[in-house]
């Protein structure tokens, strides 16, 4: 077996793991591998040729494979190194070790002191939905079909109805309808947007392209080839009300029903999974249940932009390079009990309230183990979350024991947005509640 030692090992080398990476070198980790099972870096960017990155971190409009290339550049500016072509077949965080395999060099076992889990997620596909019909060519997840398009120069139809109005199908909707396809509709279960109204604007309605909420897909009809599908109207149950189906045709069915964090790694490994967003419960550090694992990005909870996802990385990758520098001055690893006895002893909660689905971080540490000194009382730690139903005019509200300790107004909020609030480290003596009310008027 091949053995590689470095400080930091960071899995996936997407927009949150270029991110991390960079973050882990400015913090001053001297060697960093990124590790990708793709031929070229860039993650899921390089077939994000639209604009619309990059507005939030770089204060300007970037397509997908201009933000990855500026972090791409400064990663290797830095000097973190990258093994490409890479899969990586198990995470052992107790030594703290990743093996994989590649061409170069066979069975491989990179010995780091932390690690950045960054592998991303990947889309829900027909059989996860379950919808009936038979099993023609011309169904395809959007990202697939964005990938075809995209990176492969291959066009999958010409007449297309899209099931869901995730952010990627309403930018395919737009994608396509400019190489010249006919997108009948957007087909969207819920009575809200999926994703960002800023894609709906900008993908939908300014190309007169309909979204049809409340209705679902019932039945896909065709044998070599789509051929059409049904569309039916659902009731308050989720359930198609009968009556109301009607036939599209079409030659192309391009799924956009929701993204699974992949974190097979993450559940051999034994991590601590979140019920709700099926990914890793991490502290404000990014630190999962086992001390020298660290996650981001959408392996941790699906985000809506990539700034987002970037600023989180950069968070995890500082302080899997501080965790990891503080390992090599000490000369041993940290406490032998396991990283839940751990949390337990030294976090607190953080507690989805009214309206709120999830919150990330689900835990603060409160024993500032990572802060840089002299750092504890001004840390600020953001949480971020997502509403369960759309409302305006809302008050965002952080309580701590009862008391308030953080408050926001925004003019209105959608399950399809992320949404956040910060509040003062110093303010936590317990569990942390947020909630996303209607204000009073």
């Amino acid at each position: 077996m091949y053995d590689i030692f470095c400080d930091v090992a960071v899995i996936g080398a997407g927009p949150a793991g270029l991110s991390a990476a960079v973050a882990a070198k400015k913090e001053g980790a001297e060697r960093v591998l990124l590790i990708e099972r793709d031929e070229s870096i860039g993650g899921i960017l390089q077939q994000c040729i639209h604009p619309g990155f990059g507005l939030t971190y770089f204060k300007e409009e970037l397509t997908g494979p201009e933000y990855a290339g500026r972090f791409e550049d400064e990663a290797k500016e830095l000097g973190a190194e990258v093994l490409l072509n890479s899969m990586v077949l198990e995470v052992d965080p107790r030594e703290p070790a990743v093996y994989c395999v590649n061409a170069q060099y066979g069975m491989t076992r990179v010995k780091a002191g932390s690690i950045v889990l960054a592998m991303g997620c990947r889309e829900k596909t027909r059989a996860g939905i379950q919808i009936p019909g038979t099993r023609p060519a011309g169904i395809y997840t959007a990202g697939a079909a964005q990938r075809l398009l995209n990176r492969q120069n291959t066009m999958v139809g010409k007449e297309i109805v899209i099931l869901g109005s995730g952010d990627i199908g309403m930018i395919m909707a737009r994608r396509m309808s400019l190489e010249g396809a006919h997108v009948k509709a957007v087909v969207e279960i819920m009575d809200f947007l999926a994703g960002l109204t800023r894609n709906k604007v900008q993908c939908l309605d300014d190309f007169g392209i309909p979204l049809m909420l409340s209705h679902t897909v019932t039945r896909i009809v065709g044998n070599e080839r789509v051929e059409g599908v049904y569309v039916a109207r659902v009731d308050e149950n989720k359930k198609p009300v009968p009556g109301t189906e009607e036939f599209l045709s079409c030659d192309t069915l391009l799924l956009s029903v929701g993204l699974i964090p992949e974190n097979e790694l993450t559940r051999q490994a034994e991590i601590e999974l979140s019920p709700l967003t099926n990914g890793p419960m991490v502290n404000q550090y990014m630190q999962t249940s086992e001390p020298a694992v660290f996650a981001c990005g959408n392996v941790v909870h699906v985000n809506d932009l990539v700034d987002n996802v970037t600023a989180e990385s950069m968070r995890a990758g500082t302080f899997a390079a501080r965790y990891a520098m503080k390992q090599k001055e000490e000369g041993a690893p940290e406490e032998s009990r396991t990283g839940a006895q751990e949390k337990r002893e030294h976090s607190v909660k953080t507690v989805p309230g009214s309206n709120v689905r999830y919150l990330c971080p689900q835990y603060i540490r409160t024993d500032s183990a990572l802060t840089a000194q002299g750092q504890e009382e001004s840390e600020k730690i953001q949480l971020f979350f997502r509403v369960l139903h759309p409302d305006r005019k809302v008050k965002i509200t952080a309580r701590c024991g009862g008391q308030e300790i953080a408050v926001k107004r925004v003019l209105r909020v959608s399950p399809g947005e992320m949404e956040s609030i910060v509040i003062p480290a110093a303010a936590v003596t317990g569990a942390v509640t947020v909630e996303a009310e209607k204000e009073v008027e």
